[in-house]
């Protein structure tokens, strides 16, 4: 079943890559992963990424848990046990201290500056709502085996080690955050320890894909154009791997035309007839042709689109005061 699942998902992914638009920011990121690929999920049978955790949808992206669905204990933070939270599964703080940004001014000056890391900070398939303590207490440790650690959050199988600085996932999704750390660092040509590569591989050999994670896998390849290969069995990691770095050579969603100039309160010609801003912040777009906000958008928000299908396609919705 699963085989004949696959073959049909590359056809997908081949008809409509050329239609594909990946979300311009974490932020949009997170309303495309509720609409699109968890919005039949917050009462699903797999739950949340670490506990397995029912949740309500709340607002935009977020969710309320559930937590006598999965029998989760609060182990200290009550507030962000109540909700989800999305869950770097490569958390920025790793994959951000691999980019020359986050030496010059951290996360902040990466979102500003950084394309490359824009694109990383939204990547869909990087995304999975989770219990906001667990996520937190998760912090940016690596994955790891915390055997000797007693069970923190109830029934909730995820523990983490806090004097080691790892977490170990329950084991229904070892194999995916195997494979979305695989997929994160090969596309973004990220360095790994020798440790998480025997890890991780171990881990994705041991638990492969489920359906779950084959149709999310599907579901995130429709809206981005291409797939996670090492879901679908096209590339597999082993010791020594040396990553492709797609990522790389492709612009970031979040600066999808050209680069804006600073010097000017905005950098797109008002007098060009049918220019598009939007704004990162609001993901609002303007026109330059009955928008009055056109021209107030501050040039570090703004991104330039050739046209309103464009805009629309990355996530973002025209302006109220347009005429």
């Amino acid at each position: 079943m699963k085989q004949v699942f696959l073959v049909f998902a590359l056809l997908v992914f081949n008809a409509t890559s050329s239609f594909a638009s990946a979300p311009a920011s974490f932020d949009k990121a997170k309303v495309v992963a509720k609409r699109e690929v968890f919005f039949d999920q917050a009462d699903g049978p797999i739950g949340d990424l670490y506990c397995g955790c029912k949740w309500r949808w709340v607002g935009t992206s977020g969710g309320r848990v559930d937590a006598e669905s999965c029998g989760y204990e609060v182990r200290k933070q009550p507030d962000r046990a109540a909700r989800t939270e999305w869950e770097h599964i490569v958390p920025a703080w790793q994959f951000g201290h691999q980019r020359q940004c986050w030496q010059n001014g951290g996360r902040k000056n990466c979102v500003a500056t950084d394309p490359v890391f824009r694109a990383m900070e939204a990547d869909l398939y990087n995304l999975y709502p989770a219990v906001g303590e667990v996520n937190g207490d998760r912090a940016h440790f690596n994955y790891g085996m915390a055997s000797g650690v007693s069970p923190q959050y109830g029934q909730c199988s995820t523990r983490v080690d806090f004097d080691a600085r790892t977490a170990e996932p329950r084991d229904e999704v070892k194999g995916l955050v195997a494979r979305t750390t695989f997929y994160m660092f090969d596309r973004y040509g990220l360095n790994m320890s020798r440790q998480q590569q025997q890890l991780l591989g171990a881990w994705s050999r041991q638990y492969p894909p489920s359906d779950w994670e084959i149709e999310r896998n599907a579901r995130i390849a429709k809206i981005v154009g291409y797939p996670n290969k090492f879901v679908t069995g096209e590339r597999v990691w082993d010791l020594g791997y040396k990553p492709i770095a797609e990522g790389l050579k492709v612009r970031s969603p979040a600066a999808p035309a050209r680069q804006v100039e600073k010097t000017q309160r905005s950098s797109v010609d008002v007098s060009v007839e049918g220019a598009v801003i939007g704004n990162r912040r609001s993901n609002v777009y303007h026109l330059s042709s009955g928008c009055p906000g056109f021209s107030q958008v501050s040039p570090k928000n703004q991104v330039a689109f050739g046209s309103e299908t464009e805009a629309i396609n990355a996530g973002f919705r025209k302006a109220g005061n347009c005429r």
